[in-house]
């Protein structure tokens, strides 16, 4: 398709899309002359992830560069380039490691790791962005008096473990390891909004059904 027509089919003005070119965030197309390139369903695809990434999960030109750098690295094993995809996304804070909770919270979640055999959590540890992210998580939890025990956290992460597992069945739909990466990068940030809000509306649903309305 010509230019025109990718613009028409993915709802991205023209300008836009040649900025996305220029940047390095969409593959050229196929040159047909000195002023006119065609282009397919994989630009569709791509177009769709970058706008997911920068206005839906809101980021930086230079940041969304880097995460469709290790989407698009396929001399990556398949679990290590979804890995460096999602590590480039934005994280949490980091845990200020002279507080007293960061301790706490780290061991908290080696336990954890050690209680659902999460071999390969624990073996990266630290080095993983995810992994610093969760402890920071805990001790601000531990730090204003919320429940963070393993039994608490365990809980939890064996309920996401389930959503692991449905995200994986779905990425596996898509016929090639690229268009694997890319949706698994997809759905962490437009699902995991999603996931927010049908969180809170269970709790809300559950309140109901305890205490009525």
């Amino acid at each position: 398709m010509r230019l025109s027509e990718l613009s028409e089919r993915s709802g991205v003005g023209t300008a836009t899309i040649k900025y996305y070119l220029r940047e390095g965030l969409l593959h050229p197309g196929l040159r047909v002359n000195a002023t006119r390139a065609e282009y397919d369903g994989s630009h569709l695809r791509r177009l769709r992830l970058v706008r997911a990434l920068i206005q839906v999960g809101r980021l930086p030109v230079a940041t969304a560069r880097e995460v469709l750098s290790h989407v698009d690295d396929d001399t990556l094993g398949r679990t290590v380039r979804l890995g460096a995809a999602l590590w480039a996304l934005p994280q949490g804070p980091e845990a200020d490691e002279q507080a007293p909770e960061t301790a706490a919270a780290r061991a908290a979640v080696e336990q954890l790791l050690e209680a659902l055999g999460w071999a390969t959590a624990q073996e990266i540890g630290a080095l993983s962005p995810t992994y610093r992210s969760l402890v920071s998580s805990a001790a601000t939890l531990i730090r204003l008096g919320y429940p963070c025990d393993v039994a608490y956290l365990t809980g939890q992460a064996r309920l996401m473990h389930q959503v692991a597992v449905q995200d994986l069945d779905m990425m596996e739909t898509y016929p090639t390891e690229s268009e694997q990466v890319e949706a698994a990068v997809a759905s962490a940030v437009l699902y995991e909004p999603l996931l927010m809000a049908l969180r809170r509306m269970a709790q809300e649903e559950e309140s109901a059904r305890r205490y009525g309305l």
